[in-house]
């Protein structure tokens, strides 16, 4: 199959961003990416996962459920570290994708990653939504459920921060990152408050016991319902003990996606190669020692069997008297999910715009603004589709393709570490995933063994989006490629022509 020779070389990815039709601004430091890594990562995840598994997987050994997830997602974050470092090119796991496995494992990785940033931003909107209405209902002003919520029927408020977001993008980077800058900090300083208010309120009785018995499991489903693992392989979930533990690691997970985000930013970092693993790396750790303080305060303050899954913190706080924490904690939830959902945009349209500059879509979207240099073309039809989707669509079955095409993400970029190392050990590397190729392949096994714990009807839809995707590629993309008419030289013959 001839697409599966179509490599393009570093070199000519690196080229391509100087085009003066393509340049973006480099306007962000170490500061600004991590910035952006702590606000795509803390959002509901933090308000809501940490009662979820502390009452129904792993008590308040929820904690350690959180260092778990923290190390699998570390090891994914050291391979995008150095692939960042070495291709500092917009586009995150397509680009690096299309620099060792090729042109067709790149389009099909990059269709792979709408499902975790267009639908995922939806999904945010959906749930900023439900938040903003419940502000306004402590406030005495909740809008008709037939407009807000995850019922309503057009989700005005969901449509409206994502076409929000999206202007703040158009209008440069710069701007959207003393946005987020403002953002995150409110968040922050709401996920602080909640800590260290919540430290006088902890009763140490309700740790104890911190790693509740093990419980026998019970199915996770029937039929396509069920884990993959379970249909397969017939195993079965464990509550509480050590394998409730890493079972709920497996949930928690999913609250650390988005670092890798961080990476579609790369063309718009004054340094990359040395900016790009600091603000992945630095952002993750941060989020995780946050998750950590707030499931080591809210199992302290109520026990783990009478822990709401709905919205814990709130009423852990409830519980001991601290009702107007309520209000509190939705302003950081909707700080929270406003950076995620304007993230998630940024990071789809630099993946877009990067397969748009290799005519893998139409080379138009990749046009940038003469005055704010961003690729406002892309930038604009993705908020509309994402806006669209939160107005229109009942998301609730759909939100699980978020996680398994993250995944399926970060499993390229790890083993894509260990091929470009071959393929290309002349590469400058200005940060070097240690102990390659156990690490790289340690990342890849445990984001496998994730998603074999998603149910079977998830990898239905993802096979079928996949599908859909091939056909795409095979009417436009195949075609019109621009190393389709062999003009790019391979990186073996490129290095030849410079000996």
């Amino acid at each position: 199959m001839a697409v599966l020779s179509r490599i393009k070389s570093v070199e000519q990815s690196i080229r391509d961003t100087e085009a003066p039709e393509h340049r973006l601004n480099r306007n962000l430091s170490a500061l600004d990416l991590m910035v952006f890594g702590v606000g795509v990562i803390i959002g509901t995840g933090i308000f809501v996962l940490t009662g979820v598994v502390a009452k129904e997987q792993a008590g308040p050994a929820v904690a350690i459920s959180f260092v778990v997830a923290g190390v699998v997602c570390g090891l994914a974050a050291l391979c995008y570290a150095e692939f960042a470092s070495t291709v500092p090119v917009a586009g995150s796991a397509y680009t690096f994708s299309y620099a060792t496995f090729g042109e067709f494992v790149a389009w099909i990785i990059g269709w792979d990653l709408v499902l975790e940033l267009v639908l995922g931003a939806a999904t945010v909107s959906v749930g900023w939504s439900g938040y903003f209405n419940r502000l306004l209902g402590d406030l005495g002003i909740p809008l008709p459920s037939s407009i807000a919520g995850e019922t309503a029927r057009l989700n005005i408020p969901a449509m409206a921060i994502a076409l929000a977001v999206t202007v703040v993008l158009v209008l440069g980077i710069k701007l959207s990152s003393r946005v987020t800058a403002v953002i995150v900090a409110i968040k922050i300083t709401v996920v602080l408050l909640v800590i260290v208010l919540g430290l006088f309120y902890i009763n140490t009785a309700n740790y104890r016991p911190f790693i509740p018995p093990a419980e026998p499991g019970t199915s996770g489903g029937s039929g396509w319902t069920a884990p993959l693992i379970q249909l397969v392989g017939g195993f079965t979930p464990s509550t509480f003990g050590v394998s409730g533990i890493f079972a709920g690691a497996a949930i928690v997970f999913f609250a650390f996606i988005g670092f890798d985000i961080v990476a579609t930013a790369a063309e718009e970092t004054r340094n990359p190669k040395r900016d790009l693993p600091r603000g992945i790396i630095a952002s993750l750790a941060i989020c995780t020692l946050l998750y950590v303080a707030v499931s080591v305060v809210v199992t302290g303050m109520q026990n783990y069997r009478e822990l709401s899954t709905d919205a814990p913190l709130a009423e852990a706080f409830r519980s001991v008297g601290l009702t107007f924490t309520s209000g509190l904690i939705s302003v950081g939830a909707i700080a929270g999910l406003t950076s995620v959902v304007l993230i998630m945009i940024l990071g789809q349209s630099r993946v877009l715009f990067a397969m748009s500059r290799d005519h893998l879509l139409p080379p138009a979207l990749a046009v940038v603004h003469r005055r704010y240099r961003t690729p406002y073309r892309i930038t604009i039809i993705t908020g509309i589709a994402v806006a669209l989707l939160a107005g229109l669509v009942p998301l609730s079955t759909l939100a699980e393709l978020v996680n398994i095409g993250t995944l399926f993400a970060f499993v390229l970029v790890s083993l894509g570490v260990i091929v470009l190392r071959r393929t290309r050990p002349d590469l400058p590397r200005a940060f070097k995933v240690p102990g390659v190729p156990v690490l790289p392949l340690l990342s890849a096994a445990a984001c496998i063994w994730l998603m074999l714990n998603l149910p079977a009807e998830t990898w239905l839809r993802f096979g079928v989006w996949m599908v859909i995707g091939l056909l795409l590629y095979a009417v436009y993309g195949r075609h019109h490629s621009r190393l389709a008419k062999g003009a790019e030289p391979d990186a073996a013959g490129e290095a030849r022509q410079q000996a």
